[in-house]
């Protein structure tokens, strides 16, 4: 079916969540309701994540970086281990997991409303909803 309709019974992203009952589909908008809350959360969390990361580092590292390459170049051997290239570095890590993460969860979703049940796009509607609503006042607090 490619259409929306109100019914109780689903599949739901694998085989095994596979939903027959009344019961069973208020469980399963909580649940895709509770994903789409995490899914907003994480795209502040992220934004809060690079604030911080931004924070941490020396003002002058683009310029530091410049000087130490051109050093490297000049003809030294092999430099020493900089604790701000590992401290960024440690950074873009953590920013590629979390981006990691948020997208599976953004796909987890997309593919929930794509089983056309209504419920199921409600709950992630409001989920989304509600999750910007708590998350959003947090970017404030930086």
């Amino acid at each position: 079916m490619m259409h929306f309709i109100f019914s109780d019974e689903a599949v739901l992203l694998f085989d095994f969540w596979s939903v027959h009952s009344p019961a069973g589909m208020a469980l399963s908008v909580l649940v895709i309701l509770l994903m789409a809350v995490l899914y907003e959360g994480i795209k502040v969390g992220k934004v809060k994540l690079l604030h911080k990361t931004l924070e941490s580092l020396p003002t002058a590292t683009s310029q530091q970086l410049i000087l130490e390459t051109d050093q490297d170049s000049a003809g030294s051997s092999s430099p020493p281990v900089n604790r701000t290239h590992l401290r960024w570095f440690l950074c873009h890590f953590g920013q590629s997991l979390v981006h990691v993460i948020q997208v599976v969860i953004g796909y987890f979703v997309m593919l929930a409303v794509m089983s056309y049940n209504t419920w199921i796009f409600l709950g992630v509607v409001l989920g989304s909803a509600l999750g910007y609503y708590l998350a959003y006042p947090l970017l404030s607090m930086a």
